[in-house]
């Protein structure tokens, strides 16, 4: 199907900017259903980028979890519930499986419990109804319209830019900034093992804001933010059974059991981040966005449908999901190396 006018524009503004993204994404094997999958390859790149310096061992000694473990930790929250009491329970949810197993009971039970009760109403939340502080720190709804990361709409206060910020501060041995409570280093790490990945999912940093038709809007123009035009990083886009968001979400199948050699590769080559350690965050999210405008070339949109989502559309559907095998590769490579440049540079 041909795209709209609008997404057609988009395509022939961003196409210059995009193939230069994929320079170096050279993988051909095509993405299945970044759940913990994702998490975890980007926690074992680092790992093993880790392996044998100071800063491997420390993360080590705080942490008593490989990084690869640690990755899910984040999403494995979700199961905690405000009970009638007040109180909050962990229910572990077999749908997780493996990668929340190790933080079901005793102590790590315990420490999920209080983060939740911490990090449950210490924020403005950004949707409506309301949802948990901590669900909300996974991401950021910039306008693919632009190429950086911005003080724009679907940016706030507790967005992942400023999670991760937050707690390389605590790792400095600085308090994290409001409105985030990170107790000690071990949570910390916990925060950086998990958004180092979702900061490179590229809807997690971009979005596309629609009108009822389908088509384009700017939520940073005239008239400003729409909140019926949100499509909340694709989550109400549908795609068949799923919605676009999940997909992107999926890392390629073959990728399930860890990094294979091509991706430590690309792991190995990705460059040093120039700056200040606490402009790196803000820096990664742009990168990602410029990714993000891929997720969105060849791609048409229908009218919203009774329930507010949006169905989309793909000019040439094989070519799509061969560019985004591709880039999810990249990408995982990238938030592998960029975790570990992270400690590296705060434990030399």
């Amino acid at each position: 199907m041909v795209a709209s006018q609008e997404t057609t524009g988009l395509t022939m503004n961003l196409a210059c900017r995009v193939g230069a993204l994929l320079i170096f994404t050279f993988f051909s094997t095509p993405a299945l259903p970044w759940g913990a999958e994702g998490h975890q390859a980007v926690g074992a790149i680092a790992d093993q980028l880790l392996a044998g310096s100071p800063a491997g061992a420390k993360v080590k000694e705080i942490l008593g979890f490989e990084l690869r473990q640690a990755g899910p930790w984040m999403d494995c929250l979700r199961d905690v519930q405000k009970q009638k009491d007040g109180t909050f329970k962990y229910v572990h949810n077999p749908k997780f499986g493996a990668s929340c197993v190790d933080f079901k009971d005793g102590d790590e039970k315990a420490r999920m419990e209080d983060y939740a009760r911490r990090n449950w109403t210490n924020c403005k939340s950004t949707s409506t109804p309301p949802r948990p502080c901590h669900t909300e720190y996974h991401f950021a709804d910039v306008n693919v319209q632009h190429f950086d990361y911005c003080a724009c709409a679907g940016t706030f206060p507790h967005d992942i830019v400023r999670a991760i910020n937050a707690a390389v501060a605590v790792l400095q041995d600085k308090p994290a900034p409001a409105p985030f409570s990170i107790k000690d280093k071990k949570e910390a790490i916990f925060f950086l093992a998990h958004f180092l990945g979702d900061v490179h999912q590229p809807l997690h940093v971009g979005a596309v804001y629609l009108n009822p038709k389908g088509r384009l809007l700017n939520p940073d123009g005239k008239g400003g933010l729409n909140k019926a035009s949100e499509t909340h990083g694709g989550n109400s886009i549908l795609d068949g059974k799923t919605n676009m968001h999940s997909e992107w979400d999926a890392i390629p199948k073959d990728l399930h059991a860890g990094p294979d050699k091509a991706v430590m590769q690309r792991a190995q080559q990705i460059p040093a981040t120039p700056g200040e350690i606490d402009t790196w965050a803000a820096s990664w999210a742009s990168d990602t966005l410029r990714g993000a405008h891929t997720a969105f070339i060849g791609v048409s949109f229908s009218a919203v449908d009774k329930n507010k989502k949006w169905t989309a559309r793909y000019a040439d559907r094989k070519a799509y999901e061969a560019t985004q095998g591709k880039l999810k590769r990249e990408q995982l490579a990238k938030g592998g190396a960029r975790l570990a440049q992270i400690f590296k540079t705060i434990w030399p």
